[in-house]
């Protein structure tokens, strides 16, 4: 029993003054911040990527219905035309919602708090919720606009993607808002 024990005591004394992985022991501590790091990064570029295209679309869009270039609009026009002009929103025309109301100029009252985003199993010829949800309004009246559109994170179980507010419908909404006011005709 006592040979055992000491074969023991000497196998831990090797051990313990071995330095053979070291590098591994730093590996496995560090690896996975650094992956972090890297996934979380690529997920923060995509995201701000999806509503750098959403606003410029949006605005895009927003000045060539102040220019009269798109007559008669519709919601689901006015969706289409910021839809073509942002090919990374992925399932675009399934997920954007875009909410149009006239400001009255005696109570400036602004458009309500809570954004309204599509849900993505709802039926796309359904009527937008509300009276007024598309008003591009008459001449000289100021018209806020407001886009959202729902997305999956890509890295759902970084940092980050933990992290982003989820809608009810179960990912994370990207909203732009723009106004004009209606130049007399």
């Amino acid at each position: 029993m006592t040979r055992i024990l000491r074969n023991l005591r000497l196998q831990a004394q090797c051990l313990r003054n071995s330095e053979s992985g070291n590098a591994t022991i730093q590996f496995v501590i560090m690896f996975p911040i650094f992956l972090t790091l890297f996934l979380s990064s690529f997920e923060f570029g995509i995201l701000m990527l999806r509503q750098t295209f959403l606003e410029r679309s949006v605005d895009s869009v927003i000045r060539e219905l102040r220019l009269g270039q798109l007559p008669n609009p519709t919601h689901e026009t006015i969706r289409t035309a910021i839809c073509d002009r942002a090919p990374i929103l992925p399932d675009c025309m399934e997920t954007l919602m875009v909410e149009m109301r006239v400001v009255s100029t005696v109570t400036w009252t602004p458009l309500a708090t809570d954004v309204v985003c599509k849900d993505k199993d709802l039926d796309i010829n359904v009527t937008p919720p509300g009276p007024g949800f598309v008003n591009v309004g008459a001449a000289n009246e100021m018209v806020l606009v407001r886009a959202c559109s729902v997305f999956q994170p890509i890295f759902p179980t970084t940092q980050l993607g933990m992290s982003l507010k989820r809608t009810d419908l179960g990912g994370y909404a990207l909203a732009a808002n723009s106004a004009f006011v209606n130049e007399p005709r």
